[in-house]
């Protein structure tokens, strides 16, 4: 393989890169296979796709008068497992035909092989894997009442995962992906729960203690979790593992503790306190004890997120009667506004790269869930699904 020179898509001033993505040639899957790269791009934000109508989809177009950097030359094609399905990516200014992908399986995985050949082509392109084989858990009111939903990263497939007909609230997927955590008012109590995705009929009690049982923040290795208890009548957060058990106390009386997250590494929690007076962002360590206060700016600070490569922290903050989205140094340091207006944001969630964050954004009583790149640039609608969307929370990637 040729040396690659990746892009550094971080950059606030980069342009995007123009791709082509004519259909795939073979047997009659081709242009379905492209319209699905093309939405796999595009997730990722730095990929401007040319519309294939100005080229007739084929793959002879004039690419320089396009103004196409790349094309994505593929095809589907038959095999003794199903199929298989191939993918290059053309270099326009020399002419040349860069990495190639090829992946094979049965007919019905068609489409899991188009996202996996979408993220490997981000990676030629970036050098890191790409996020379209992601999934997102969120709330919707599609039901008339606030249910937990997943669905593949591009919207794709949604499926209801609760039918307790009563508010639930903060999905949390566990590290691998198999369960998905939340928070329901069912029972008159808010009462935490967790659901094994990989089957559709029970949901079982996490904790049900009397007062808040609050989402949790699952460690990396995903064998323990921390949330907020107001078992002791101040909301606290506290350490236990998957069966609701082993429970330590971690922070004591100092306001109210909320929004556990666990930084990449396991060793430190950010999370929210309003010990000053005011809601803010503090850190300590996964095992509790002296906490550090990172936010000093906005009226109030809320709902941190670590990033997943731990250098950096997402959070909301109170700025002229919004909430707008925060990015921060791990130290507290080089605060920066994401958003800008337009209502209020609110739970950020990270993509597995670190490249976006999710987050719900209201305006009235709509809510929808957005996508941002980490240099504030591209505030995009992720989904067109039925009712308001709030709570999203982005899986890792699938295996």
């Amino acid at each position: 393989m040729a040396e690659r020179a990746y892009f550094d898509i971080t950059a606030s001033d980069v342009r995007k890169i123009m791709v082509a993505v004519p259909n795939f040639s073979g047997d009659g899957q081709g242009p379905t296979v492209a319209q699905l790269l093309t939405k796999g791009f595009a997730l990722h934000g730095f990929i401007s796709v040319i519309d294939s109508s100005r080229y007739g989809g084929g793959k002879d177009g004039d690419w320089k008068s396009l103004g196409a950097d790349y094309v994505v030359m593929g095809q589907v094609g038959a095999d003794p497992a199903g199929i298989v399905i191939e993918g290059q990516i053309l270099d326009v200014a020399s002419n040349k035909l860069l990495a190639g992908r090829r992946y094979k399986g049965a007919a019905a995985q068609l489409e899991d092989m188009t996202l996996r050949l979408c993220d490997a082509l981000i990676e030629d392109f970036t050098g890191e894997m790409g996020v379209a084989r992601t999934r997102m858990a969120f709330v919707s009111d599609a039901t008339g009442r606030k249910e937990v939903y997943i669905t593949d990263i591009l919207g794709r497939h949604p499926r209801q995962v609760t039918s307790h007909r009563a508010l639930c609230v903060s999905p949390r997927f566990t590290p691998d992906g198999n369960f998905l955590a939340y928070s329901t008012y069912h029972r008159g109590n808010q009462d935490l729960y967790i659901t094994d995705l990989r089957q559709n009929a029970s949901t079982n009690a996490l904790s049900r203690r009397k007062g808040l049982n609050l989402a949790p923040a699952f460690s990396p290795d995903g064998r323990s979790m921390v949330l907020t208890l107001s078992k002791g009548g101040n909301p606290d957060l506290y350490s236990m593992d998957r069966q609701g058990e082993s429970l330590q106390q971690l922070t004591s009386g100092a306001g109210i503790n909320v929004s556990p997250s666990f930084s990449p590494d396991g060793q430190s929690i950010a999370f929210v306190s309003d010990r000053s007076g005011k809601p803010n962002v503090y850190v300590m360590s996964a095992a509790g004890g002296q906490a550090k206060r990172l936010t000093f700016k906005n009226s109030e600070n809320s709902e941190p997120a670590w990033s997943p490569k731990g250098d950096e922290i997402a959070f909301t903050g109170l700025q002229g009667g919004a909430y707008q989205l925060f990015i921060m140094d791990r130290n507290g340091g080089n605060p920066r506004q994401l958003s800008a207006g337009g209502g209020n944001y609110e739970s950020p969630t990270w993509s597995p790269d670190g490249r976006l964050i999710a987050v719900t954004r209201k305006s009235g009583s709509h809510s929808e869930i957005c996508v941002v790149s980490k240099n504030g640039k591209d505030v995009r609608t992720l989904f067109t699904l039925k009712g308001n969307q709030s709570y999203p929370q982005w899986s890792g990637r699938l295996p």
